[in-house]
């Protein structure tokens, strides 16, 4: 006896693409949530009539209907839409010996450098044609069909012949790191740093450790389709995958903490609640990281334990500082929404609190915060090893915020007399809320030392999707590992129903 075909743990966005995708495929799902809120690290809340992101906050793709984003492929077969403001340029990059504005239009990105190295301009320009080639390349496999077994195969051969021939050129790039592509190519050490940048804004990684395809579609995306970001923010990705859920027959169940996936004889049967209810099921998706699926979700003793010993052994990027603000806005007319600061450029720039990342998405949503006002998130990487909630708490996280507060201070100087309402976050609030080993922003997995897990595990039924299986880190990431897991549990077939849904 079975109460559902699938459970999935956690409603991240893998978690919610695996679910809502199984549901479109006719499986009954449910999808249990431990908070009261879905959408993992990419959630929405709300205090005061501020409405914030938690995390993520740049988006590509999200209304264009033929972008290559993973999302939007699933929100068009889910038949959800979703809302999205367009914008460019995506942000400004704040160095400490200048200022670049990073332009969607990749003329008026290349001018741009151009201004401040003509030569870095040039180089960057045949990087970009490089990466932009195996962007293209990828246009026509979409991610809806992809899967994770021997199956892809003959879906490959047999519908994406032409494509694969397309990509051939492009095959040592796939497991090639940015870094490895760039060294021939860009010799100017200021555009090197740039590169940087942008590679660990997407991995949490620089270049030498960040895979060319995640830097190619990053590129592809932003030049190629539209910046945009959603009407109501973050949460409203969520939402909107919530709803394709429930509106193919799935449930989610918020404020259900899974405290067990149970086991017997090396399968699935189903999971255990905290409250002791036991839910049974022959396929549990897990959308917990890894760390958290073999330390806390499975007893010690189902798992392999060399296999567990080696996945705990993991490399993680480090957790955050978190501020959240809600400002007076006038005399902020021209305010952009994105930004990123570097402190000192003789520090490593993952050093943690030396690059900050600032988002102010009420510059496009003015919903989002009272009239005549602005809501504001920065964050930092942030090592999580110290923290405690001892006697020092609070002066130790308001301490390790400065480096926030200074570099909101370079976009807004006289921020801090404007402040109405300041949330600051530290690597145990990022553990709490995500419930995420360690608080981090996932695994460490440098290219060519290692590639991210399948959806696969030792135990049968027992899956995983999120930023601790392949293809990574990141939304569109994510995303793409939740269609790899769904589809892997259907027949081609049956996904071939979904693509002829996608527009041409």
């Amino acid at each position: 006896m079975q109460d559902f075909d699938v459970i999935v743990v956690g409603s991240g966005i893998g978690g919610l693409v695996a679910g809502s995708l199984l549901a479109r495929y006719g499986k009954t799902v449910l999808v249990c949530e431990s908070h009261s809120l879905p959408g993992g690290a990419a959630h929405g809340f709300s205090r005061e009539g501020f409405h914030f992101d938690s995390g993520p906050s740049f988006y590509c793709g999200l209304s264009d209907p033929h972008s290559l984003n993973p999302l939007r492929q699933v929100l068009d077969v889910l038949g959800e839409s979703l809302e999205a403001i367009a914008y460019d340029p995506l942000g400004h990059y704040h160095f400490p010996d200048v200022t670049l504005p990073i332009y969607g239009d990749a003329q008026r990105y290349r001018r741009a450098v151009a201004h401040i190295t003509p030569e870095g301009a040039s180089q960057l320009a045949h990087l970009e044609k490089k990466l932009l080639g195996l962007y293209e390349a990828l246009r026509g496999i979409p991610t809806l069909a992809l899967r994770s077994d021997w199956k892809l195969a003959p879906v490959l051969l047999g519908r994406y012949g032409l494509p694969l021939l397309k990509l051939l050129p492009y095959l040592t790039m796939v497991q090639s790191s940015v870094g490895a592509v760039m060294q021939p190519l860009v010799q100017d050490p200021w555009v090197q740093r740039l590169i940087d940048l942008e590679c660990f804004l997407l991995s949490g990684l620089k270049a030498e450790g960040t895979v060319a395809p995640e830097m190619a579609f990053m590129l592809g995306e932003r030049s190629r389709s539209v910046i945009d970001y959603p009407v109501g923010g973050s949460g409203a990705i969520a939402w909107a995958l919530v709803r394709g859920l429930e509106r193919w027959g799935g449930r989610l169940r918020l404020n259900v903490h899974v405290e067990r996936i149970l086991v017997r004889d090396q399968r699935v049967t189903g999971v255990q609640l905290r409250s002791g209810e036991n839910l049974l099921a022959p396929v549990v998706i897990s959308n917990a990281t890894l760390w958290d699926t073999y330390s806390h979700l499975l007893a010690p003793d189902v798992l392999p334990e060399s296999y567990r010993r080696a996945a705990m052994k993991t490399p993680a990027v480090e957790s955050f500082m978190h501020l959240h603000l809600g400002i007076r806005a006038e005399g902020l007319e021209s305010l952009t929404g994105h930004h990123v600061v570097m402190h000192d450029e003789s520090w490593d720039l993952t050093r943690p609190g030396n690059t900050c990342m600032i988002s102010i998405p009420s510059v496009w949503d003015p919903h989002l915060a009272p009239s005549g006002y602005h809501v504001v998130h920065a964050y930092t990487l942030e090592d999580a090893a110290g923290w405690e909630r001892s006697a020092q708490y609070d002066q130790r996280k308001r301490d390790r915020a400065q480096p926030l507060f200074r570099a909101l201070e370079k976009v807004i100087p006289d921020l801090r007399s404007r402040i109405e309402l300041e949330l600051i976050g530290t690597p145990l609030t990022h553990a709490r809320y995500l419930r995420r080993y360690q608080g981090t922003y996932g695994p460490a997995i440098a290219a060519g030392q290692g590639t991210f897990p399948s959806c696969y595990t030792p135990i049968q039924g027992l899956y995983r999707v999120g930023d601790s299986t392949l293809p990574g880190i990141g939304v569109p990431a994510v995303a793409a590992s939740g269609i790899l897991c769904a589809n892997t549990l259907v027949e081609p077939e049956q996904t071939a129903e979904l693509l002829a849904l996608l527009p041409e």
